[in-house]
């Protein structure tokens, strides 16, 4: 994902909790355990889908107002009392992006492992102090 945003002329750094090979890479790191001074920039990534709602919260925690937070999950994510008690209810969740067509994923990459398109995916953009109700819209 880093190396496309880098080709699409955004400054990025990018980090993980492994090198998983981009052409850009700036180090190893733990998002989840590392304590993170807050920062002025928005946050980009796919999390690992059983821990989206931490990496959310603590994106959320560690951006400045405006700025905006945004993850690739599975369309379920919009589901479930305790998320919409933890996320939602607090109405800094501005867009949902839906892919209109399945898309191919894969975990770490291995595309070649995972042939399946069998779920939903879209781009959920919060923004920090955003105080409404969020759009839907489209990916076609």
């Amino acid at each position: 994902m880093s190396d496309k945003l880098i080709e699409l002329g955004y400054n990025v750094t990018a980090t993980d909790i492994k090198d998983r090979g981009a052409k850009k890479f700036d180090k190893v790191f733990d998002f989840l355990e590392e304590e993170i001074q807050p920062v002025n920039c928005d946050i980009v990534t796919n999390p690992p889908y059983k821990l989206a709602t931490e990496f959310v919260t603590k994106a959320l925690d560690t951006v400045t107002v405006g700025n905006k937070v945004c993850y690739f999950l599975k369309i379920q994510f919009l589901e479930g009392a305790k998320r919409y008690e933890e996320l939602y209810k607090h109405n800094e969740l501005k867009h949902v992006f839906v892919y209109s067509k399945r898309i191919s994923t894969a975990k770490n990459g291995e595309f070649d492992k995972y042939k399946s398109t069998a779920m939903c995916h879209a781009w959920f953009v919060w923004e920090k102090g955003y105080k409404g109700k969020p759009t839907i819209d489209w990916i076609y």
